[in-house]
């Protein structure tokens, strides 16, 4: 059963799920932040991607916050919306909600980021967003 986060607005999409594992622990005991950084980029590419029907890459990450930490065994849940199309870019908001206690489970919303992806054609050279997008 997916829990679903209490102020998670209706144009927020579920876009990847994953649990974090030992090896992706920092020396205090919890998920790394770049390990963290990058499940979000992988993420937060979905919905661009689907948009731009083709390959993106990451140009910007906007604003991108910790706001709880992540321990090994926590179910992150990945939603994005897309907050801007422009010509050949677009903006990403990503929200990371950690799914905790199995035995009377909880949400805490964990990270928050805006990231810019741009369409790109098979050459890497940017291209533009298609119109029906």
């Amino acid at each position: 059963m997916l829990l679903t986060p209490p102020d998670l607005t209706p144009d927020m999409e579920l876009v990847m799920r994953v649990m974090p594992m030992p090896k992706d622990a920092n020396g205090n005991g919890d998920i790394f932040g770049g390990w963290i950084m990058a499940q979000v980029d992988l993420a937060g590419c979905v919905l661009p991607a689907r948009v731009a029907r083709g390959r993106v890459t990451t140009v910007a990450v906007n604003a991108f916050q910790f706001k709880n930490a992540v321990s090994v065994g926590d179910l992150l849940t990945f939603y994005a919306r897309m907050e801007r199309i422009g010509n050949t870019s677009m903006t990403v908001h990503v929200e990371v909600w950690a799914e905790r206690r199995p035995s009377d489970p909880m949400l805490v919303k964990v990270t928050e980021a805006n990231i810019t992806y741009v369409a790109i054609d098979h050459e890497g050279r940017p291209r533009s967003v298609p119109k029906a997008a």
